[in-house]
């Protein structure tokens, strides 16, 4: 075993969700365990201040010692990089990620570690622009595509940029 893939879902998904399903079956086939938690009970109550909640889940799941990537999709991806920043991870693959959430205090602030982004030109959420500056200040790999914040035309793709991904962490 490589090490552990530590996957979150979006907010209004769930861990058999269609882009981490994907994402967690690419990192088995190299040889990652994966765990993708369940965070739905939180994200019912619609409170950002739950988003705190998810990080402590998601860190509740980490096997010290053993070598850890972080990755999600959308809120997933924020409070992936929000754990970045309190547990070693080797990298984290964060999709559609948002920069803020309104009414919760941090912003997307990732550990030092590599990290690579996916984002839909044509995201109604979280504009396009705006990860392009993001990513471009940190000098972050970011793949755009013709896509909205689900990605649900490029799920497949995705999956092969996250394989890719966990490679060259090897």
């Amino acid at each position: 075993m490589k090490g552990h893939v530590l996957l979150s879902h979006g907010l209004e998904s769930g861990p058999a969700a269609t882009k981490v399903t994907a994402m967690a079956e690419q990192a088995e086939r190299l040889g990652w365990r994966t765990t993708r938690p369940d965070f739905r009970d939180l994200d019912a109550t619609g409170d950002p201040a739950r988003i705190a909640d998810r990080v402590e889940r998601l860190l509740g799941h980490v096997v010290p010692g053993e070598p850890l990537v972080l990755a999600g999709s959308s809120m997933g991806a924020f409070a992936s990089a929000l754990a970045s920043r309190r547990t070693a991870c080797r990298g984290l693959f964060l999709v559609a990620p948002p920069l803020a959430i309104p009414g919760f205090a941090a912003r997307l602030d990732p550990a030092a570690v590599p990290t690579e982004l996916v984002h839909g030109w044509h995201d109604e959420l979280i504009p396009a622009g705006e990860v392009v500056a993001f990513a471009a200040a940190r000098a972050l790999p970011l793949h755009l595509v013709d896509d909205s914040h689900r990605l649900a035309a490029h799920v497949a793709t995705v999956a092969r940029w996250f394989g890719l991904f966990l490679e060259r962490l090897d």
